[in-house]
């Protein structure tokens, strides 16, 4: 299997543009929007390219992304649905992932939860643009166990287990002040001593139903595979048109 493909292309970027400031896709400062483009890289993805196996070819993929993107290369679009049918998206961190999905670590008293616990269908997209690479996925969020929660939290940074207890995620607050005095008190209160695990902070892993691997082509003619799990458990492969 080539898992980073074959750069047969060299990569041209953005022609600004911006001098037109009547035409159509200009943005407030004139700049015109419909003119920002550039040629994908070129990386060849065929069939023959594919392991049969979604998460054995999505581990070619990030191990390449983690060679060449500068900055958080696990930075993934996470997107759910709330009980109005009101589509949410952001981005948080993949921290790890294995034979049965992806996993994000979030407080289960935030938004993004709130939405899970209604509707455990989920999406990820995973962006390289230096590659001209997205992996879209599609599936259900689950909580996982406290023991798997645990080993993680305790491999954080003091900081950051620190802020875990602090933020009420995705609440109003009234300043910032208000979450530097925070978490001034919680370092106070756990100096000197393992700061625990709070009880309202944890991972999820998506559990993938459909992946698909993108890979940008000039001309816009892209190369598009949907891997789709199957009853069996086995994947059904299929190009599509891009």
């Amino acid at each position: 299997m080539s898992a980073i493909g074959t750069a047969a292309e060299g990569a041209i970027f953005p022609d600004m543009g911006g001098d037109d400031t009547t035409g159509t896709g200009t943005g407030h400062d004139g700049m015109n929007v419909s003119d920002l483009r550039r040629s994908a890289t070129g990386f060849v993805l065929d069939r023959e390219d594919l392991n049969e196996n979604p998460i054995v070819q999505f581990e070619g993929w990030f191990r390449h992304a983690c060679a060449s993107v500068p900055m958080d290369p696990n930075a993934m679009s996470f997107a759910t649905v709330d009980s109005d049918g009101r589509p949410s998206i952001r981005t948080v961190l993949l921290k790890y992932f294995d034979a049965k999905g992806f996993v994000f670590f979030t407080n289960y008293e935030s938004k993004k939860a709130i939405d899970i616990d209604g509707n455990a269908n989920v999406a990820l997209l995973f962006f390289w643009s230096d590659a001209a690479r997205q992996v879209k996925i599609r599936g259900k969020a689950e909580r996982i166990s406290a023991a798997e929660t645990l080993k993680y939290f305790i491999s954080r940074p003091r900081g950051s287990q620190i802020g875990a207890w602090v933020s009420a995620q995705s609440s109003v607050i009234s300043s910032r002040a208000l979450l530097e005095t925070k978490f001034q008190e919680v370092k106070q209160k756990f100096k000197k001593k393992e700061v625990p695990l709070p009880s309202f902070w944890g991972g999820y892993r998506v559990v993938p139903q459909q992946i698909e691997f993108w890979q940008g082509r000039r001309n816009r003619m892209h190369d598009r595979f949907q891997y789709s799990r199957q009853d069996d458990g086995t994947w059904e492969i299929e190009r599509l048109a891009p």
